[in-house]
């Protein structure tokens, strides 16, 4: 009888995977719960609940307490990161981590077989920065909750839309009023139901209550937890790489005709100038292997510039490159448009990048691949 695979799904700093049928994970579990029987693999896939902006430390002991809550028996254990919980999958493998967790974790760890980090930010984002200052708190309020409305109600008002849009195209201003943030803010919770408003609620005062994550998210910060966060011996490290188009005409024409689109469109373009502004000193250079990789799947190799309206491109490159596609931040995690799908699929924002079905199933394909050949690596 095949031994069970233990497939840990953790969110990044978007991980709002506790607000009940808003499933961050919701397009990958199906996937993953397809791909893994098809390549002869028995799998359990659990979904992490994380504290969406908590320090690395405490979010990288809530997985460790996940997996010794759910994974005793035998079998693989594998860890699969979006954005920020990549770091957290890498902070738990690394030897000799000291976790604030309430379990002992550490006799579990032998038996951790692959590290897999989807567009996750190995050397920091620039947008940390920009979102740990007073304002810029306010600013990930309001995308987090404009992402929690796209996917529960399935897009944003026109209204709201442009009123975002302007904010965020004013981002620097000191003269951003907050009577405008608050009408936003009334009109996106308007079409929650009294409990999700609840939850909502919760989700945003501990975004703006705890800042620590994003303090250690900046390309600063990220420098010394890249030097010190060592690699498990024994544990195959892979990552999934994005890069979306940059604003311009090409992007723009991709979004459609639709008003809203175009304006999910200009909120996308705000965030990917501010995620282009690494500094020069932390931009990371490519090996030439990856580089050659990065070329084939993406067609050059990205430019200092690149990312997927969040990460930067080169800041996700780390282990194995499992899959490069043309995709945002949230497309790879089944975010983009395609309602013939059933469960639809909702874009959050319109990036332009074209990504569909086929390519998301065959880049769930690949990370299946690798954790099962990660597997039979050890056994």
């Amino acid at each position: 009888m095949p031994r069970t695979h233990h497939v840990y799904l953790v969110p990044g700093f978007f991980g709002f995977a506790n607000l009940g049928q808003l499933a961050y994970f919701g397009h990958v579990r199906r996937a993953l719960a397809a791909e893994l029987p098809a390549l002869g693999a028995k799998a359990q896939i659990h979904v992490v609940r994380t504290q969406p902006t908590a320090s690395l430390t405490q979010r990288a002991a809530r997985l460790a307490e996940a997996i010794a809550e759910s994974g005793r028996g035998s079998g693989s254990i594998h860890l699969i990161g979006h954005s920020s919980g990549g770091l957290d999958a890498r902070l738990l493998a690394s030897p000799g981590a000291l976790l604030p967790a309430r379990v002992a974790f550490e006799r579990l760890l032998p038996r951790l077989r692959s590290v897999v980090t989807v567009a996750t930010p190995h050397r920091g984002t620039p947008l940390a920065s920009s979102f740990a200052t007073l304002r810029g708190q306010r600013l990930l309020q309001l995308l987090s909750l404009g992402t929690i409305h796209v996917l529960h109600v399935g897009r944003l008002p026109i209204s709201v839309l442009l009123r975002l849009g302007g904010i965020l195209a004013r981002a620097g201003d000191r003269g951003i009023g907050s009577d405008l943030v608050d009408e936003v803010f009334a009109s996106l919770l308007a079409d929650f139901s009294v409990g999700r408003r609840r939850a909502v609620r919760a989700l945003l005062h501990d975004v703006v209550r705890d800042q620590s994550l994003l303090l250690q998210l900046t390309p600063e910060a990220m420098d010394l937890f890249d030097a010190v966060v060592r690699d498990r011996p024994g544990v195959r490290y892979g990552c999934v790489v994005t890069e979306a188009a940059p604003p311009g005409l090409r992007s723009t024409l991709a979004a459609g005709l639709d008003p809203a689109a175009q304006a999910t469109h200009a909120i996308y373009g705000a965030l990917h100038r501010l995620a282009s502004a690494t500094p020069e000193r932390h931009v990371p250079a490519l090996a030439p292997a990856a580089s050659r990789t990065l070329r084939r799947a993406l067609g050059a190799a990205p430019s200092p510039a690149a990312n997927d309206g969040i990460v930067p491109t080169r800041s996700q490159v780390r282990g194995r490159i499992v899959d490069a596609v043309r995709a945002d931040h949230l497309d790879v995690l089944g975010h983009f448009r395609d309602g013939a799908n059933d469960p639809p699929h909702v874009d959050w924002m319109m990036s332009g990048s074209r990504f569909d079905r086929p390519r998301f199933e065959r880049l769930w394909r690949a990370v299946a691949r690798f954790v099962v050949r990660s597997a039979s690596a050890r056994s």
